[in-house]
């Protein structure tokens, strides 16, 4: 019987990264190694593995993308938006509502892009 299913995400460094999802979406770490690490928050968990060294992340075709379904964006964004106000310009994309219905707000890790969210509401503007 099928349980689950985790991504696997490949960066550069897997303890720093680690730290990153900690830190700027609230991921606790079962497990954090140098080669691997698993991490959990409420029903979500992401898997992390380095990367082979040849892996070109500046290359736009390892882009990698990660959605993560919430009950609340306003509420994420808001419990980490002292985190998320101090990445980089272009880091971090604030809520707003997608023609297909979702409300997201995005954030970026090194050659990953992150979407965090839920349905819309229908009465949003």
């Amino acid at each position: 019987m099928f349980q689950d299913a985790t991504p696997m995400i490949p960066v550069v460094d897997v303890l720093d990264a680690a730290r990153w999802f900690k830190t700027h979406l609230g991921f606790e770490a079962v497990v954090a190694a140098e080669h691997h690490a698993y991490l959990k928050r409420d029903k979500a968990a992401i898997r992390l593995h380095r990367l082979n060294p040849d892996y070109d992340v500046d290359d736009p075709r390892c882009q990698e993308t990660l959605y993560l379904d919430v009950d609340d964006v306003d509420e994420v964004y808001a419990a980490f938006k002292v985190q998320l106000d101090a990445l980089p310009d272009g880091f971090f994309r604030s809520p707003f509502d997608r023609v297909y219905g979702q409300r997201e707000f995005h954030v970026i890790y090194q050659n990953l892009l992150i979407f965090v969210g839920m349905p819309a509401q229908k009465d949003a503007k």
